[in-house]
């Protein structure tokens, strides 16, 4: 008897892009799903035997990767910070678009100026992305792993420049920062495990196209 495919979906702020794209692509969860305060974390689908699971984003990927899942909704941010090989992202969902940036102070001193530095801190939750960047640059990146609250890393000391999602840029004008460039373009991803890719690949290239069918018609 086959199993049901998971799909692992992301909690946060794309819920409000995400549910009306599952909704054209025919995946209905069960009514829970939509619950903001709801404390479960799998979802039967009506009319369909697929599940859908909601853990963070940062966990989408790992989730993937190891099978748990065999398909999940993904930032581009999570896959260049972990690059999995054993996933594989064969759609851009074009939604969730936003940008990584590299965020400093706006009084940040001329002396302390990207060109005249060889090392720097910085606080962020991708250190592998980051430290890639600085060093195309010449630039070695000491990297302060933190999860949330980012924007006070410059204001208390902890490392003068932070590297983060950045969308409208509102929340780093109110802390004192400024986009001090743009390491890349950032937007969610379909990505399937490449082993569930290879022994179901009927049921789950029907499902991608079905998924670039509903992107292709938003």
């Amino acid at each position: 008897m086959t199993t049901p495919l998971v799909i692992a979906d992301p909690k946060g702020r794309n819920q409000e892009e995400l549910s009306p794209l599952l909704a054209r692509v025919g995946i209905h969860p069960e009514k829970a799903f939509f619950n903001d305060s709801e404390r479960q974390l799998q979802f039967a689908c009506v009319d369909s035997d697929m599940q859908l699971i909601r853990v963070r984003s940062f966990d989408v990927a790992t989730f993937v990767a190891f099978g748990a899942a065999q398909i999940g909704i993904c930032g581009s941010d999570v896959l260049m910070e972990f690059d999995y090989g054993d996933i594989y992202a064969p759609l851009d969902l074009k939604i969730g678009k936003c940008r990584l940036c590299v965020a400093e102070p706006q009084d940040m001193p001329p002396q302390d100026n990207l060109e005249r530095l060889s090392h720097l801190r910085v606080a962020t939750k991708y250190p592998n992305v980051t430290r890639r960047y600085f060093a195309e640059q010449g630039i070695q990146a000491e990297c302060i792993r933190l999860s949330g609250a980012m924007e006070l890393a410059p204001k208390l000391g902890l490392a003068p420049r932070i590297v983060d999602l950045v969308s409208s840029g509102r929340t780093l004008k109110a802390n004192g920062l400024q986009e001090a460039g743009t390491i890349a373009e950032v937007s969610s991803r379909l990505i399937v495990n490449r082993i569930a890719f290879k022994t179901r690949s009927a049921e789950i290239n029907t499902l991608i196209e079905r998924f670039r069918e509903a992107v292709n018609a938003a």
